[in-house]
């Protein structure tokens, strides 16, 4: 099906852009999702190439005897390790729930799951090379982003119920002696369909937004700062981007200021539809029901008091 829809496209590929360069919304709307989406895309296969990587050689049994026995400093450790595991968020679901225990290897799982997504190597250069002239949102996305894992585990340790979690840990069976690239290319594949598709919908998001939405509305969401936080912090949970992608999407809303933008970069990674119904699955509806709006509200203070010091609400 996608080699005949690709076909179909190179066969009408002069009418369409006929009808493209006629229109002129319609040449808009594409000019701004060929933008993100080729400028996303090496970011997208390095990252997945990095996670399959990691599914085939790093063992979460492994990364759970490397944390410390106290408490906050292995939510510490969890928060600052995430930055050294590359990928998005939909792999760290599954291997925060392959980590998690009672006690401090709960919260800290939990503070992994939040913070790998956002402050690996892969989403802090994307960031840097989506906002060329704004080096300091990459500085704040990776302190905003730091301190809501942090935050969200220290809150699991002082308020998590353990009952909460209803779901049992997934089966995972190992071959012995590997099959390596097949554990490789079947991670790989996987995570690449997963957040291909949610990229192609992010451009598709901004070209509409671009497009369809006037002008004098983001013009009054410019005006005020606390409404256009709202608006990017839900636009962020409804949108469900990948965290190596989002960075590009957020650069092409330029009528905006920058601190509703770290919002939403931030707010992302940490709480989306799709990972609400992920953390339903893998570890109950009563654990989702009560972590996601939590994080949602964490995130979403966090990030605007750090774009207040970092970016002082400018654009």
């Amino acid at each position: 099906m996608l080699l005949l829809a690709l076909l179909g496209l190179a066969v009408s590929a002069p009418w369409l852009s006929g009808v493209v360069a006629g229109h002129s919304a319609l040449s808009t709307a594409a000019t701004v999702f060929s933008g993100v989406f080729v400028q996303a895309l090496p970011f997208l296969v390095l990252g997945v190439v990095v996670s399959g990587l990691i599914a085939t050689f790093v063992s979460a049994e492994r990364l759970a005897s490397w944390l410390p026995r106290r408490p906050a400093a292995a939510v510490a450790v969890a928060g600052i390790g995430g930055a050294a595991l590359p990928g998005c968020e939909c792999g760290s679901v599954p291997v925060a729930r392959r980590l998690y225990g009672p006690g401090r290897t709960g919260a800290a799982a939990l503070t992994f799951m939040l913070s790998a997504p956002a402050i690996n190597p892969v989403v802090l250069v994307a960031t840097a090379v989506a906002f060329p002239g704004n080096p300091e949102m990459v500085l704040a996305r990776c302190v905003a982003s730091l301190l809501t894992a942090v935050a969200m585990g220290m809150l699991w340790l002082r308020f998590g119920r353990h009952e909460w979690v209803t779901r049992s840990l997934p089966r995972t069976d190992r071959t012995p002696g590997g099959a390596r690239w097949t554990t490789f290319s079947e991670a790989a594949r996987h995570d690449f369909l997963q957040a291909a598709s949610y990229l192609v919908v992010g451009a598709a998001a901004a070209a509409t937004l671009r497009v369809v939405v006037p002008a004098w509305m983001f013009e009054h969401l410019a005006g005020n700062l606390i409404l256009a936080v709202l608006t990017m912090a839900v636009l962020a949970v409804v949108l469900a981007l990948c965290s190596e992608a989002d960075a590009f999407v957020a650069a092409s809303l330029t009528m905006l200021p920058l601190l509703p933008r770290l919002v939403f970069l931030v707010v992302g990674p940490a709480v989306d539809v799709k990972l609400a119904a992920m953390q339903a699955g893998m570890f109950g509806r009563r654990f989702a029901v009560r972590f996601g709006p939590a994080t949602f509200v964490v995130a979403t203070v966090i990030a605007t008091l750090v774009g207040l010091a970092f970016l002082g609400g400018g654009r």
